[in-house]
């Protein structure tokens, strides 16, 4: 069985934090996917770069703001730490409890925006979108070096 990771980010899902993304940075949009997720962090003000390059080889912005393929976060997060790069990622709530995350060490300066209702990622199957009675799982945004005015933020 084939494993699909493209879940794409809807406009709403970015707009429900906008007051809390960075706009005196240059934000890297690290997993591009169909390309709308930048376009809609540039709609709400952010100066993105968004390249189809290799995440693990590259290095754009001063902070990372991507809704990460969710096979590959332990080698991502990973990667995030080594450059030492601030970041806003849409992720499981489970990756809280995993060892790779605990590991890492993030805690010092982690923060989580918690938003009101489950986020309705989109299925993408081969450039095509796929329909689903909806997300099946819960996500939070984990900010870390963001300097968010709490370390738990709950939408309202």
């Amino acid at each position: 069985m084939v494993k699909h990771d493209d879940y794409m980010t809807p406009y709403s899902a970015w707009a429900d934090i906008c007051e809390y993304l960075p706009k005196n940075r240059k934000v890297w949009e690290a997993f591009r996917g169909d390309g709308t997720s930048a376009t809609f962090l540039r709609q709400l003000g952010l100066d993105v770069v968004c390249e189809n390059v290799d995440f693990f080889e590259s290095n754009y912005g001063d902070c990372v703001v991507t809704n990460p393929p969710f096979s590959k976060l332990a080698k991502v997060l990973e990667r995030l730490r080594e450059l030492d790069k601030p970041f806003v990622m849409i992720m499981p709530c489970y990756v809280l409890t995993t060892q790779y995350f605990q590991r890492l060490g993030f805690q010092p300066d982690l923060q989580l925006i918690v938003p009101r209702k489950r986020i309705q990622l989109k299925k993408i199957v081969d450039g095509v979108e796929v329909p689903t009675p909806g997300c099946s799982f819960d996500c939070l945004y984990f900010c870390w070096k963001m300097k968010l005015p709490r370390d738990v933020v709950f939408l309202t």
